[in-house]
């Protein structure tokens, strides 16, 4: 009876450690499942973080001269007709020419800081505030842009000479940001800027071409 009831607790005990067993080899199972996935899944996102951050990092490090003049060009070139726009709302007698300038403003200004962004990012000079029109980054920089002479004629105009003068300059300094974001496309190095150019293209012909229509030369 001894004898029987130590086999018995002897095959309990075999059972216990075999379940136990069991139950820990599952979860051994699980747990390298889990690792493995988790590791896949960490390598993924590892590779994920690794190849986010290092995109536009890359992206920044491949630029070039043209890139670093599309941008020194570009920001008074933006920041003249940022201050253009400027002059409408007290001086337009048209409400699309008012509604054009505002466009104008809230599309440029956030773009100079792009680029004075881009620029400070590269190491390189970003054009001063209130610079002097002439005084850009190479002749081509500087296209479309107005005399000091023609802004101080803007500003000496109200009603309808100013509409249509604001319209006939600012058709001038489109094409001539189209020139230079033609010349960026073309000759520059970093994706950003090129995309940036694509856009300036765009919405700056679509703007020519609403402009001379208001001027009747559609």
């Amino acid at each position: 009876m001894i004898r029987k009831r130590s086999l018995l607790r002897r095959t309990a005990a075999v059972v216990t450690a075999g379940a136990a067993a069991l139950v820990l080899a599952a979860c051994g199972g699980d747990g390298d499942d889990t690792g493995a996935a988790g590791h896949g899944g960490h390598h993924a996102s590892a590779s994920e973080s690794a190849s986010t951050p290092a995109s536009p990092s890359a992206s920044q490090g491949r630029h070039n001269a043209a890139d670093v003049a599309f941008a020194q060009g570009m920001i008074p070139h933006h920041r003249q007709a940022v201050e253009m726009a400027d002059l409408a709302p007290d001086r337009a007698r048209s409400a699309e020419v008012k509604k054009l300038a505002a466009d104008i403003k809230k599309a440029q200004a956030p773009e100079i800081r792009t680029l004075s962004g881009w620029l400070t990012s590269w190491g390189e000079e970003v054009p001063a505030e209130g610079a002097p029109n002439h005084s850009g980054h190479g002749a081509h920089g500087m296209a479309g842009m107005m005399t000091d002479e023609e802004m101080g004629e803007l500003e000496g105009l109200s009603g309808e000479a100013f509409d249509t003068a604001f319209m006939e300059m600012m058709i001038k300094h489109h094409e001539g940001a189209v020139e230079m974001a033609e010349t960026e496309q073309a000759d520059g190095a970093h994706a950003p800027a090129r995309k940036l150019a694509a856009r300036i293209i765009a919405s700056q012909s679509a703007e020519i071409e609403q402009m001379n229509e208001f001027l009747g030369k559609g």
